[in-house]
């Protein structure tokens, strides 16, 4: 079986892949009219966010079984057509889920004790305490939307703050012990802290809008590491200016490109007032960014190939 590879990853998936009897092509340069040129030539196709995985590409892939995408969402591929055409689609969600946990946690940590804020003023030599006095978590209630793994991950590290975590998701079957599932109107009412933990849909898209935050009584905190589209950002710097916001955490923004390795400025002229505001914090999409995810995100594409041929 041929798999070909469009994206870097850990070592350990071509080798392990490779020692499994599997035949493994690299190509992380050429273009995605190169590569549905050569697609049909492949039963499997590993990647991460390079480009879309469209009707056209996966119509050139007449011999693929499989797509895996090393990684959790999977809105760069079409999956319903994939599967239409007998095309498994499998990802590794479970594989950041920690990583996204802890940044989120960093983020919520840094924002409420003012922790970039007065580093960067102490390395401008000045000691300010009483500008910087900050919030703690306890006794708070922390509402995530969205329970799948980096929801689980966040649930379970924020609950032994001794505050109150409670979840909204749109499948009612999915259950926490770490948090208590309650409806919108309970999460508009009783939020001081809120993180998004949401998947990159039709229906996610630009939910985060005005009309959203308008419904929360009381200002709140807010974190975002799942994706930037799901905020609509000129709404998000009102709130922010108007302290309907107290602070935002973001490791992801509408402007990144879709392979996130990249930022489009122009595509959004409130970017330039979002990164100049005191109380916002933005990293460049690394809250799953790890190390150890980097292994844990291959080792599990590897056990889902190998249990998808058996």
């Amino acid at each position: 079986m041929k798999i070909l590879h469009i994206d870097s990853n850990h070592p350990t998936l071509i080798s392990t892949l490779k020692n499994n009897g599997y035949i493994n092509d690299i190509d992380i340069s050429s273009s995605k009219e190169e590569i549905i040129k050569i697609i049909k030539d492949y039963d499997g196709l590993i990647l991460r966010s390079r480009f879309k995985i469209d009707k056209d590409f996966i119509d050139n892939a007449s011999n693929l079984k499989f797509i895996a995408r090393v990684g959790s969402g999977l809105e760069n591929i079409d999956c319903n057509y994939a599967k239409s055409k007998n095309i498994e689609v499998i990802s590794s969600p479970e594989g950041n889920s920690n990583a996204v946990g802890e940044h989120a946690m960093g983020l919520l940590l840094s924002l409420l004790n003012n922790i970039n804020t007065s580093s960067n003023q102490v390395k401008e030599g000045l000691w300010f305490r009483e500008k910087n006095r900050g919030f703690e978590i306890e006794g708070k209630t922390v509402a995530i939307l969205g329970m799948g793994n980096t929801g689980k991950s966040f649930a379970k590290k924020i609950s032994s703050f001794n505050c109150k975590v409670v979840f909204y998701d749109i499948n009612e079957k999915i259950e926490s012990k770490y948090a208590k599932k309650t409806s919108l109107d309970f999460l508009y009412k009783n939020a001081d802290i809120v993180s998004l933990h949401l998947p990159f849909t039709t229906t996610t898209t630009d939910l985060f809008n005005k009309e959203f935050i308008q419904k929360f009584d009381k200002p709140f905190w807010f974190i975002n590491t799942s994706r930037g589209k799901i905020v609509n950002t000129p709404d998000l710097v009102d709130a922010l200016n108007e302290k309907k916001i107290l602070g935002a955490g973001l490791d992801v923004i509408d402007i990144e490109s879709s392979s996130f390795n990249n930022i489009e400025k122009e595509l959004n002229p409130y970017f330039n007032e979002l990164i100049n505001l005191k109380n916002v914090i933005i990293t460049p999409h690394i809250a799953g960014w790890t190390f150890e995810s980097n292994v844990k995100l291959s080792q599990i594409i590897i056990d889902k190939i190998k249990s998808l041929l058996k």
